[in-house]
Parts: C-alpha cells; sequence; structure tokens
C-alpha cells in the first residue's frame, strides 16, 4: 500500500483540528457564556424601570424603560408574523442624540396608516428590526439599534406582545455539533478518497 500524500494529508489534517477546535469553542465557551447571558435576560422584565437607553446594549433587553418622543419621523409597517404588522415609529427625541425607535403596536391591515404625534411611551426593550443579511452580518459588526416596545397602543393597534426570551437565539450547540460532523465528514471522504486511488494488485 502506498504512502499517504504528504501535503494533501497535512491540510486535510489542519482543516479538521480547525474543525474540532471550532466545535469546542462552540461548546466550551460560547455556549457558556450565551445561558449566563439568557439567565440575565430573564431577570430583567422584574427589574425596576430605567429610561431608554441612548446607545444600544444589549444586557438592557426586556428592561422596563419609557422615553418621549418629541416627533415621529416617519411611521412605517414591518412583518410581525402570526401577529400581522408592526407598526414601528422613528422619533426626534431633541436636537442632538440617536433618536428613538418605538414599536407602537400590531395591525393585520397591510395597508394601514398610523396617526401617532408621540409623547410618552412607557413598555419594554427589545431590539429593532435588522435589514442586514445573515452574510452581511458577519462582516458588520455594528451592535443592533434597540427598540421601545410599547405597553399600550395608540387607537386603531393591537396591543404588541410580552417580552419572550425565547426570541434570542441560543444556536451554539448546534454550532458545536455541526463543526464536529464536519470534521468527521471530512475525515471520512478523504479516507475514501485515498483508498480509491491506491494501486490494486
Amino acid at each position: 500500500m502506498r504512502r499517504l500524500p504528504v501535503v494533501p494529508t497535512i491540510l486535510v489534517a489542519l482543516a479538521v483540528a480547525a474543525m474540532i477546535a471550532l466545535g469546542v469553542w462552540q461548546l466550551v465557551d460560547r455556549l457558556p457564556k450565551k445561558e449566563a447571558f439568557l439567565a440575565q435576560l430573564a431577570t430583567n422584565p422584574a427589574r425596576p424601570p430605567i429610561a431608554f437607553p441612548r446607545f444600544p446594549d444589549d444586557t438592557l433587553l426586556f428592561r422596563r424603560a419609557s422615553g418621549f418622543c418629541l416627533q415621529p419621523t416617519s411611521i412605517a409597517l414591518a412583518g410581525a408574523g402570526a401577529s400581522g404588522y408592526r407598526a414601528i415609529a422613528r422619533c426626534r427625541t431633541g436636537a442632538e442624540g440617536p433618536g428613538m425607535i418605538v414599536q407602537l403596536g400590531t395591525t393585520r391591515d397591510p395597508n394601514a396608516k398610523v396617526a401617532w404625534a408621540g409623547g410618552e411611551v412607557r413598555g419594554f426593550i427589545s431590539h429593532a428590526p435588522d435589514s442586514r443579511s445573515l452574510i452581511g452580518s458577519l462582516f458588520d459588526r455594528r451592535a443592533q439599534d434597540m427598540m421601545l416596545v410599547a405597553a399600550t397602543p395608540p387607537a386603531g393597534l393591537a396591543p404588541n406582545g410580552r417580552p419572550d426570551i425565547a426570541s434570542v437565539p441560543n444556536n451554539h450547540l448546534a454550532y458545536g455539533v455541526q463543526w464536529f460532523l464536519f470534521a468527521g465528514i471530512a475525515s471520512v471522504i478523504y479516507v475514501l478518497a485515498v483508498v480509491r486511488r491506491a494501486p490494486r494488485g
């Protein structure tokens, strides 16, 4: 039987080692951190209300908060799954600052026109809709904008849903298992390729 080809074997070994390392990283590092983060988020709805944050901070997700919309600059509808559409307003909060995004409520009407003049809003903090694709988010590391989900909707809109920890993805176990599967598949494919190329006799 021939010796294993040196360069291809080294390259495959390095690739398999990298996949295993990524799997270990997902399970040993990323998964415990995400579980601790989710445990913190689970306690946030019961914590005291705060002012809506000026800048993104994921540790504040699901905290009760309040803010004041001086003037909505736009109100648009965004898909909300089974709830139909979310009415989302972008607000001025002063002469300076990043402004505020408010989810006013939901509607089944895709052509609904929402009339809202602004004012004080109380509710909980969530993520604003993100237009970046999955691939795009890998290269654009900006924090996702925060949004205040109103507890009381304006007239003509249905109430928003309650905070749901399940909406925060925790895929690190699946990612870890996938990397191990990729490493196993790559190893099997390489062994089969070497066996098939071996001379018969």
